[in-house]
């Protein structure tokens, strides 16, 4: 979690705990005078709605002040380990005690952040020395962009040495294999969907004939059914025996083969 330096001596550390254990135990109730002895004691109405305002000024007894020390520091790097968790955020935390005594935190690395600090501070002295470097920044991405295309292309290779020219030669050959790869995927899609759109045009085809087959047996039956009514009208008049008294229809009309005169004259008669 941290780089902490040692902090105080084993046996004085020992020493301080028992004695601020020594202190509760006789009077719990100036736990917050413990810790912070210039506090006035708070009433039993206070102590029931929690810990009133602390007055803020040195602890002028040592021990007490080191007991504190000890505790602040341990929330302090706390708090700072929370924050470069939960905020993804570069925290960098130096303290020192009032013995000299070295505690720090980092993240990343207390040297590393401080540089930033320090390059973030003369960014801001010089805020045209920032977009300087930011432009200068990305003119060497854009040149470094276009000589890696012109690579590609087969262009301006004499600057490349033969370790270059073998990373290249990778590259573009896991390239073209990834190209190759799509290339197949979609022509096998495509050779998938023809293939059903075949068997989806199969099965039409073979629906319209199925159709176009129960029609033709439609009309035949229709066919045979009045070829049958004709020839059992027909075969029921010429079954009828003659009759002189009776003629048939077809006989009893004119005939269409006398001419005008011939009319007249059977008439005369």
């Amino acid at each position: 979690m941290s780089r902490t330096s040692h902090g105080s001596h084993p046996h004085l550390r020992h020493k301080l705990w028992l004695t601020a254990l020594s202190r509760r135990n006789k009077n719990s109730n100036n736990l917050s005078t413990t810790e912070f002895p210039n506090q006035e004691p708070e009433s039993s109405s206070q102590k029931k709605m929690g810990r009133g305002k602390i007055e803020i000024k040195r602890i002028e007894n040592t021990t007490n002040r080191q007991v504190t020390f000890c505790k602040r520091r341990n929330g302090l790097l706390k708090k700072a380990y929370e924050l470069s968790v939960l905020c993804d955020a570069e925290v960098a935390l130096i303290v020192f005690s009032s013995r000299g005594r070295l505690y720090e935190y980092a993240n990343n690395s207390v040297r590393t952040t401080i540089d930033r600090y320090k390059k973030a501070c003369a960014d801001a002295s010089n805020p045209g020395s920032f977009y300087q470097q930011e432009a200068s920044k990305l003119r060497r991405q854009i040149r470094d962009v276009q000589n890696m295309n012109r690579h590609i292309l087969g262009e301006a290779l004499s600057t490349l040495t033969f370790k270059e020219l073998k990373n290249l030669e990778g590259r573009l050959e896991k390239g073209i294999s990834r190209i190759r790869s799509k290339k197949n995927e979609l022509l096998f899609a495509e050779i998938e969907f023809m293939q059903k759109r075949e068997v989806e045009l199969q099965n039409d085809n073979m629906y319209l004939r199925a159709k176009i087959a129960e029609n033709e047996r439609a009309q035949q039956q229709q066919q045979q059914q009045a070829n049958l009514i004709q020839g059992s009208v027909f075969q029921a008049v010429t079954s009828q025996p003659y009759n002189r008294n009776f003629l048939p229809v077809n006989l009893l009309e004119p005939s269409n083969d006398y001419s005008s005169q011939d009319q007249t004259a059977l008439q005369l008669v």
